[in-house]
């Protein structure tokens, strides 16, 4: 039996755990608003992450078409944020 710290035990059953896409969604949620500026995070209505996608929901038709062009900008500041390629796909709905 080998031998791990607390956070390697973690992030090993974060891997192979359903919840994962929770935890990523509200490490997210918390770099957001340091990503996409404070408007932007103001008129998110919501972010869910299903299969490495993340859906960025809003009413504002103005917002949704601007974060239609910036797709593949929020897909890297996001991983970036992170420190890992958590989001492979970004849908804005």
């Amino acid at each position: 039996m080998g031998q791990y710290s607390i956070g390697e035990a973690i992030s090993q059953f974060l891997k192979q755990s359903r919840i994962k896409g929770s935890i990523q969604v509200l490490q997210i949620e918390e770099v957001w608003e340091t990503v996409m500026g404070k408007t932007v995070a103001k008129y998110t209505d919501s972010l869910r992450v299903i299969n490495k996608t993340l859906y960025v929901t809003t009413h504002v038709a103005p917002l949704k078409n601007e974060l239609l062009y910036q797709k593949e900008k929020i897909k890297l500041r996001i991983n970036e944020a992170l420190g890992e390629k958590v989001i492979e796909d970004v849908v804005i709905q």
